[in-house]
């Protein structure tokens, strides 16, 4: 869900790894205002990022490098995406992040400003509707806590992907 770490968790897996981080939220920040995405189903927008980030993912892999792709995803593109890493030799590690106190959660999603060019904040309203949208993974996965410091939750990461 929003506000539970993931692009900070995703930002520091890069830095870590020298890996380039692909966010979702910059790609369509940088597509929005070419007016694209208006009055777009969610179904087509959200084709739209997924077959992006697949393409990033799958040129990274042919260059024999690593990526680190920061969005909210389920079972069905991790499924292809692991596919993909597989054809090209690469492993692919999937990590859910939650925050496990809801006022704490809801309170950092109304005190953040990203500031993503061409993109919106998130409010609360989005979160609950992300929610009931998303599905639980079912994939193998790894998770970490927004509870825990977000230091603590990259160490544990960078620890499992060896």
């Amino acid at each position: 869900m929003p506000g539970t770490g993931k692009s900070t968790l995703a930002e520091g897996i890069a830095a870590a790894t020298r890996a380039p981080a692909f966010s979702v939220d910059w790609l369509l920040g940088a597509i929005a205002p070419s007016g694209v995405l208006d009055d777009a189903p969610r179904p087509v927008v959200r084709g739209i990022y997924e077959r992006l980030l697949s393409s990033l993912l799958t040129r990274q892999l042919m260059l024999g490098q690593s990526a680190v792709l920061d969005m909210i995803a389920g079972d069905e593109i991790i499924a292809e995406w692991s596919s993909i890493a597989d054809e090209y030799g690469g492993r692919l590690v999937t990590v859910e992040c939650v925050c496990s106190d809801e006022t704490v959660h809801r309170s950092r999603i109304e005190g953040r400003t990203r500031s993503i060019p061409g993109w919106h904040e998130i409010d609360w309203g989005h979160v609950e509707f992300m929610k009931k949208e998303i599905e639980p993974l079912s994939v193998p996965h790894l998770t970490v806590d927004a509870m825990e410091p977000a230091g603590s939750n990259l160490k544990y990461v960078l620890t499992q992907i060896g």
